[in-house]
C-alpha cells in the first residue's frame, strides 16, 4: 500500500478550504458563485410540471404534496440528497409554491448553537417551509433540538445554567422541513428517520440537459440550434448548473465572435477557448490524467505524488478532480494507488505501455 495514498480525514463540509476554492473557480465546478445564484433565481422553474429531469423524485414528491393538500395539512418533512447543482434548492422552492406557503432559507453552517435554531423555529408561521441546506453541517446540539421539533412540533428552551437551569417548552406551529445534503451518510440515523420522504437526485442524461438548455436559452433570449444545445449538454457533466454556466459563456462567444446564434461549431469553438473538452474535462482534469499517463505509465501512483506532479494541493486533486474522473471511468482508486483505465489512454490519444501499467520507477516499487 502507498503510505501517501491514505485518505485524509473527512471534513464536515465535504470539501477542504483549498479544494473548495479551486472548485469554485472552475467553469465546470458544481459549486455556485454569486453570478450563478443570481442567474439561477431567474431560471428556476416555478412548479413540478416545469421542472426538467428527476422523473422518479418528481412523481413521488407530487403524490406527497397532492395528498397533503387534500388533507388540508402540512406536507411531510422532505430530505433531498445528491451532488451540488442538481436542483435541490429549486425543488424546495417548488414545494413551498405547490403548498402555497412561504419559505425560509438557511443552512447548516449558519446554525452553530441550539439557540440559533430555536430562534428560527419560533418565528415560523403555520405551514411554512423551512429549507435547511447542507443539513449535515449543523452542530450536534441543534441536531438534537431538531428531533423534537420535527416530530412533536415543540422545543425545550433551556434558561439559566447549572442546577438552576430550567427547560421551558415552546410549542411550534406545524411546518415542513426540507433538508438538502450532498453527504447523506453524515446524517445521524435518528435525524434521517424523521423525514417522511427522502429523494435522491441523480445526474442528468444529455437529452434532459438539452431540454434545460433550450428552456434557459428562451429565458435568456439566446438563439440556439438543437445541435448547439446537444454540444453544450455533452460537456456539462450531467449537471444543470454547469449546463447553464456553459450556455452563458457560449452566448458571450457567439455574440462577440459570430452572429449571436449558437450552433454546434460555435459551441465547440467557445468551449475550446475555455478548455472544456468534448467529455467535459477541463484543464485540471486533463493535467491529472496527463501526469498519470505520461509520467507514471498509467500508475499505480500515490495521491500526494500525483498532486506534486500537477502542481496542485493533494485535497484539490482528491476532492475536485478525481470524483468526475472516477465517475467517467477514466481513473480508479486502488489500495496501491491511482491507476488510469484504458478509456483514459483513448481519451488523450496515447498508447498504453506494453508492460501493462506501472510506469518508470513503479515496476520495482510494486513488482509489476
Amino acid at each position: 500500500m502507498n503510505w501517501d495514498d491514505e485518505s485524509a480525514p473527512a471534513t464536515t463540509n465535504g470539501l477542504s478550504d483549498a479544494a473548495g476554492q479551486a472548485g469554485a473557480e472552475r467553469l465546470v465546478g458544481a459549486a455556485a458563485d454569486g453570478e450563478d445564484q443570481a442567474v439561477e433565481a431567474a431560471l428556476r422553474p416555478k412548479d413540478l410540471a416545469e421542472f426538467v429531469g428527476q422523473e422518479r423524485v418528481r412523481e413521488q414528491l407530487d403524490l406527497v404534496l397532492r395528498a397533503a393538500r387534500r388533507r388540508g395539512g402540512t406536507a411531510d418533512h422532505v430530505l433531498l440528497s445528491g451532488a451540488p447543482g442538481l436542483g435541490k434548492t429549486t425543488l424546495s422552492m417548488i414545494i413551498a409554491a405547490e403548498m402555497g406557503a412561504p419559505i425560509r432559507i438557511t443552512s447548516g453552517p449558519a446554525i452553530q448553537h441550539a439557540g440559533d435554531l430555536a430562534a428560527i423555529l419560533s418565528s415560523l408561521t403555520e405551514g411554512e417551509v423551512l429549507f435547511l441546506d447542507e443539513i449535515h453541517r449543523m452542530s450536534r446540539p441543534a441536531e438534537e433540538m431538531l428531533y423534537m421539533a420535527m416530530e412533536d412540533f415543540r422545543v425545550d428552551v433551556i434558561v439559566g445554567k447549572g442546577p438552576g437551569a430550567t427547560a421551558i417548552p415552546l410549542e411550534l406551529p406545524p411546518f415542513t422541513l426540507v433538508g438538502a445534503t450532498t453527504r447523506v451518510g453524515l446524517l445521524p440515523p435518528p435525524l434521517r428517520d424523521r423525514f417522511g420522504f427522502t429523494g435522491h437526485m441523480e445526474f442528468y442524461e444529455p437529452s434532459e440537459l438539452e431540454r434545460v438548455i433550450h428552456r434557459s436559452a428562451r429565458l435568456l433570449d439566446v438563439a440556439i440550434e438543437p445541435d448547439g444545445a446537444a454540444e453544450i449538454a455533452g460537456r456539462s457533466r450531467g449537471t444543470p448548473r454547469i449546463a447553464n454556466r456553459l450556455l452563458r459563456r457560449v452566448r458571450d462567444y457567439a455574440q462577440v465572435k459570430a452572429d449571436g446564434i449558437i450552433t454546434r461549431e460555435i459551441a465547440a469553438a467557445a468551449l475550446g477557448v475555455y478548455e472544456v473538452d468534448a467529455r467535459g474535462l477541463d484543464r485540471l482534469d486533463r493535467a491529472v490524467l496527463d501526469a498519470l499517463l505520461r509520467l507514471f505509465g498509467g500508475g499505480p501512483v500515490g495521491l500526494s505524488t500525483l498532486a506534486v506532479a500537477v502542481g496542485e494541493e493533494r485535497e484539490t486533486v482528491e476532492e475536485v478532480a478525481e470524483p468526475f474522473l472516477v465517475r467517467e471511468g477514466l481513473l480508479a482508486r486502488t489500495p496501491r494507488g491511482r491507476i488510469a483505465t484504458p478509456a483514459a489512454w483513448v481519451h488523450l490519444g496515447l498508447t498504453p505501455p506494453q508492460h501493462g501499467g506501472g510506469g518508470p520507477g513503479q515496476q520495482g516499487l510494486f513488482g509489476a
